[in-house]
């Protein structure tokens, strides 16, 4: 089926006209992209002891975004606990999205941990393949969904990824900061292949709002502590 190549802006809640933009290849395909309200979002859940939120967004809000066609289409971050290997155990996987928006209720989406070296690789988790379905409750924010899996031995960098599943409107939206600079760790998968979210996407803003919580599995030292503090705080 011909997929089209242009998708939909809406620059800021403020201003009512669509503005179509021209995207380079099928790789985008039609998504709608809204000025999201900014916000902090409802407060990440609170940890306990012995686990960390890794993430990579600046915490407030941008856009917001959903693909007319949400089967196959993943987006991302990826991780890397090289310098805290004692963090081997994911806890969570931590997404923010919408209630409000498309469509005033939650319809679910699927989450999945890949293999990274490079760019993203084989599903790793759910074991069994497929990406695990979590339908969220409650109000607009950070949706932890539970994963209590640990990392195969070796393994040190890692995606956290989660899939639209359902199409526009019905389905539950991903969020992009409000950082211009682009940190180079968020991901797209379609047909087959990943790339970096900055070369498929014509917004200025593209740091997807996906963290993930992991716990450790032996003692941490101060010194590993700081620099996990230094690669993701």
């Amino acid at each position: 089926m011909e997929r089209k190549t242009e998708g939909r802006v809406k620059k800021a809640p403020s201003l009512a006209a669509l503005m179509l933009v021209s995207v380079v290849g099928a790789w985008s395909a039609d998504v709608i992209v809204d000025g999201a309200p900014s916000f902090l979002g409802a407060p990440a859940p609170a940890g306990r002891d012995g686990t960390l939120e890794l993430k990579l967004d600046s915490g407030t809000t941008k856009y917001w975004g959903a693909w007319y066609t949400g089967a196959g289409f993943w987006v991302g971050n990826d991780f890397d606990i090289g310098t805290i290997r004692a963090y081997c155990r994911v806890k969570a996987l931590r997404f923010m999205t919408c209630v409000e928006w498309p469509n005033g209720r939650w319809e679910g989406f699927r989450v999945g941990i890949y293999l990274f070296s490079g760019v993203p690789g084989e599903l790793m988790w759910p074991t069994g393949g497929g990406g695990y379905f979590f339908k969220p409750t409650g109000p607009t924010g950070w949706k932890d969904v539970p994963v209590d899996w640990e990392l195969p031995s070796g393994v040190t960098r890692f995606v956290g990824a989660v899939e639209q599943y359902y199409d526009y409107r019905d389905c539950d939206p991903f969020f992009i900061d409000d950082n211009p600079t682009f940190m180079g760790h968020s991901w797209q998968y379609y047909g087959g292949r990943w790339r970096l979210f900055s070369q498929v996407q014509f917004l200025p803003y593209r740091n997807i709002m996906v963290r993930v919580v992991v716990e450790d599995t032996v003692a941490i030292t101060p010194t590993s502590l700081g620099r996990v503090k230094a690669l993701y705080y």
